[in-house]
This record gives C-alpha cells, structure tokens and sequence, in this order.
C-alpha cells in the first residue's frame, strides 16, 4: 500500500527536504497547502523554522491550525517536526512576547538554559519504552537539531481510560522535550529529515503508522 503525505506549506520549514525524505521511504507526497488535499492525505507533515510567532502567523494564514485540529478530532495521523512540533503546545514565549499556539497540547516553549545557543548539531535521545517513533533505533543513536527554544516542562497527564503520551528527552543545559507520541499526534523537536538513516528510520517508523 502506497500511503499518500502532506507536507503543509505554509511557508515555514525545509519543505522539499522533507518531501524527499518521505518520498524516499515509498510514500506518495505533496507539499501543499490546499485543505482538502491535507483532510484527506493518510498523514499530514508540519514542518517549521524559526521564531514561534512567525510559524503561527503563517500557519493561520491558510488555516493550519483548524486542518491540525479536525485531522486529530478524526484520528488522523499529524507529525511535527522542529518548530512545527513546538506550535502544537500551548504557548510560545520569545523575546519576552507570548504568543498563542495550537493548544493540542499543554504546555509553553521558553528559551533553553544553555552556555551556547542556539542547539546545533547532533545529540542522543532517550526515548520511552513501547515507543513507535524509536522502535527498532539504538538507545544512542544521535539526531540533528537546531533550535533555541523548547518544553522544558511536559504538563499532559495520562486521563482515565486513556493511554499515556510517550515522550523522548534529550539535554542541552537543561532537559528539554525531544519528541512526543499521543495517539495520532507525533511530533520531534530535532530534524528527521537531516538526520541520515536514523530520521528515515524513525519517519519509516512514522509511515508505517499510516498503513
């Protein structure tokens, strides 16, 4: 089964560099920003860089936002990735300013508590036991970030009769929110689709979701 993906284009993120690392896993991708095409794909890829107030600018521009929100209300699969995983949360703060996001999530994205800034370059995650996006990938295995702001504080709670949301940390002067699974709502703070054969392992991890 070839599964169909969306890239949102929203005019934030490594677009085509996202394209062809799905598009090298087997699936058949758009990167589009036309909201039926992004209802109806298999599964729906946010992508971002740069600041948090920009991203949310950009993506209610062409009604990101509602597209995230109705693809997850019917158990569509989302991923995130970079700042595009950070908008899912609650609220963003940079340069003092406080920025609304998609609130699919709790929680605020603050800056990192580091000696040198921004996080560049690879680094080791410690994944959750029983997580899909890590399934098969070695304990210390690195990825590629670039990014000054992150969660620091993960505030969602298992609920009654619901599973608890799997997240993956990784440190850079202090902890932060490496990627988080909920349901059909996955979302990784460094970059798979620069992080050689362990980002396409995870995004064939992600693809095979959709299947």
């Amino acid at each position: 089964m070839v599964v169909k993906v969306v890239i949102l284009d929203y005019g934030s993120g490594n677009l085509r560099s996202a394209e062809r690392a799905v598009a090298r896993l087997g699936a058949d991708v758009t990167v589009t920003a036309d909201a039926d095409a992004a209802m109806n794909a298999d599964g729906l890829v946010v992508p971002g860089v740069g600041a948090f107030a920009a991203c949310m600018s950009g993506l209610r521009s062409v009604g990101g936002d509602r597209i995230i929100g109705r693809r997850l209300a019917g158990g569509r699969p989302v991923l995130g990735i970079c700042v595009g995983m950070q908008i899912l949360f609650e609220r963003g703060i940079e340069h003092g300013i406080e920025t609304e996001g998609c609130g699919e999530w709790p929680g605020v994205v603050e800056r990192l508590e580091a000696p040198v800034l921004p996080h560049m370059g690879w680094n080791t995650v410690q994944a959750p036991e029983g997580s899909v996006l890590f399934k098969g990938i070695d304990p210390g295995t690195r990825f590629y970030f670039v990014h000054s702001y992150g969660v620091r504080k993960w505030e969602l709670e298992a609920g009654p009769g619901f599973a608890p949301p799997l997240v993956a940390w990784a440190e850079h002067g202090v902890p932060f929110v490496a990627a988080a699974e909920n349901g059909p709502l996955m979302a990784t703070q460094f970059h798979p689709e620069k992080s050689g054969d362990a980002g396409a392992a995870l995004l064939r991890n992600w693809l095979d979701t959709l299947r």
